[in-house]
């Protein structure tokens, strides 16, 4: 069983972010228990993972296989393929998953060891990154959304701005002209994108291989990878982040053997919609910017600035 007072600080704190995450968060421990009993397994230990939307419990199945049982939000449709595309990626490069019902966003995964790409060098995890791409960037089925329908919707709410939000007008601007023409580029689809791979979404498995975790699925252009590589795990100087961010660009860029200038302008785009989400996340729970929220714009327009200049 899971009791309301089992779930992390760290994710039951998401109740702030309004109405549909705090319903979830009411709803997740009942979820959970039910899904325990309806598939036979039982919790290996009383510790709980979280990442930023989803509850991770270590669990026994009926023959004492380890296994986690992964319940993710769903009041959004971020995580709502991640089961058709482990499905097709069926344990390449990827983690392998055993049993899903993407209704309840529920995955039963195979047991990893939290061994992640913090444990590396800043390169060679980037270096590994660029082989994870490799195979994870196979042909999309169709039933998978194809990134271009998201970002039409993403385009047109960042399109109605505030003049006086804090984000560079210039940067919105551009943001808009570079999306708006990847919206008319076939090549903008066509291959399964993770959507979310950075150095604490993939880990070790039992042999060490390095496999990618917690997706967001979607049929896009593998040059929309990039981003969260490079706003993850960064320093405090101003000058050390943007030589780290150009380096890493470059460094993954060349192992995958991407073109940097079609990868520079999605991460000029994703950055930009990055600090939009933030502003739509305070309006959304009807308060001001918080410093944290202001913080994370800050390093949105330093990532942004870093692959430009």
């Amino acid at each position: 069983m899971i009791t309301a007072s089992d779930i992390p600080p760290g994710l039951s704190e998401q109740a702030e972010l309004g109405p549909l995450w705090a319903d979830w968060l009411q709803r997740l421990p009942g979820t959970v228990s039910t899904l325990l009993d309806e598939w036979g397994l039982r919790r290996d230990g009383d510790e709980l993972w979280h990442g930023f939307e989803s509850l991770v419990v270590p669990v026994l199945d009926r023959q004492g296989g380890r296994a986690v049982l992964k319940v993710a939000f769903d009041g959004d449709d971020e995580g709502a393929q991640e089961a058709l595309g482990l499905q097709h990626w069926h344990g390449r490069g990827a983690v392998q998953m055993l049993r899903a019902d993407p209704r309840r966003r529920a995955l039963l995964l195979e047991r990893l060891t939290r061994r992640d790409l913090t444990t590396l060098d800043d390169d060679e995890a980037c270096v590994v990154v660029a082989g994870l791409y490799g195979d994870l960037h196979i042909p999309a089925p169709g039933r998978l959304t194809p990134l271009a329908v998201h970002l039409e919707q993403w385009l047109d709410a960042l399109s109605r701005i505030a003049r006086d939000a804090p984000v560079p007008r210039r940067f919105v601007e551009q943001a808009l002209s570079l999306g708006r023409d990847f919206l008319t580029d076939t090549t903008t689809v066509g291959v399964i994108v993770h959507g979310d791979l950075h150095h604490e979404n993939v880990l070790a498995d039992a042999g060490g291989r390095w496999v990618a975790i917690d997706p967001s699925p979607m049929s896009g252009d593998a040059h929309y990878e990039l981003a969260p590589m490079l706003w993850n795990r960064l320093g405090p100087r101003e000058s050390d982040v943007r030589y780290d961010i150009r380096r890493r660009f470059y460094t993954i860029t060349d192992a995958a053997d991407l073109d940097p200038d079609r990868a520079r302008d999605w991460v000029i785009v994703r950055m930009i919609l990055n600090a939009h989400w933030a502003i739509q996340d305070a309006e959304r729970a009807s308060r001001p910017l918080r410093a944290t929220d202001r913080e994370w714009i800050t390093t949105c327009i330093t990532v942004a600035k870093a692959v430009i200049d």
